[in-house]
């Protein structure tokens, strides 16, 4: 599967989110981070904004739902222009009826998990999903440092993708950079966010390009890209 580059726009200047969302072209998706302050300690924004960013730019639109009550919300963003919507699992209470309206709604279906959420529990609901997201930080904030210990979850996680012979993507998110992208390819994941990492470089295009490049090269030799 071909390496994908999601710029979080919570690095993102949010007072020029249009522009921002122009300055890194050549991106798969734009990250974007929706927090409520009650399932994670932080606010940010909502559904009116993912509209006006979905007019704004051609490149599609990966909402991350940071927020309780996503059986609610989740089909909203999608009706707002979302083309990927992450539920968390540890707030869902119907997780495999919440991907399916998703995805009936057009939408790709993505689970996320906590770090200390194990992934083993939900191995039977990898079927009704087309992403899922391990957290590589914990939720809440950006900028903070790679969660190492991490590493052997995202394995896990793409054993049994292989397992199930699952076209699913395996995405990443928290302290994604050029000092820690490659670990987390050779670990399984394909879909990287990175938000200070990108918005922080002086060429937001650039750094796209840059850790594409580093993610491909470390895919090429892993063990678990030389099986399929």
């Amino acid at each position: 599967m071909a390496v994908q580059i999601n710029p979080s726009i919570l690095s993102a200047d949010f007072a020029r989110l249009a522009e921002e969302a122009k300055a890194v072209q050549g991106a798969d998706w734009l990250h974007v981070d929706v927090m409520d302050n009650h399932f994670v300690p932080n606010l940010t924004l909502g559904v009116p904004v993912v509209e006006s960013l979905a007019r704004a730019t051609d490149t599609p639109l990966d909402c991350h739902l940071m927020i309780e009550d996503p059986d609610r919300w989740a089909p909203q963003y999608v009706e707002a222009g979302a083309s990927s919507v992450t539920f968390h699992v540890e707030a869902a209470a119907a997780p495999v009826r919440l991907a399916r309206e998703i995805r009936a709604k057009g939408a790709r279906a993505s689970m996320a998990l906590k770090p200390a959420t194990p992934i083993e529990p939900y191995e039977d609901l990898l079927p009704e999903l087309d992403m899922l997201l391990v957290m590589t930080v914990e939720p809440g904030f950006g900028g903070q440092a790679f969660l190492d210990i991490m590493l052997p979850k995202i394995r896990r996680t793409r054993e049994l993708i292989g397992k199930h012979g699952l076209q699913l993507w395996l995405q990443v998110d928290g302290g994604v950079s050029a000092a820690t992208i490659e670990r987390c390819a050779e670990a399984g994941a394909d879909v990287f966010v990175a938000g200070s990492a990108v918005y922080g470089a002086k060429d937001p295009a650039d750094a796209v390009r840059a850790l594409r490049a580093q993610a491909e090269a470390a895919t090429a030799g892993a063990s678990w890209a030389c099986d399929h």
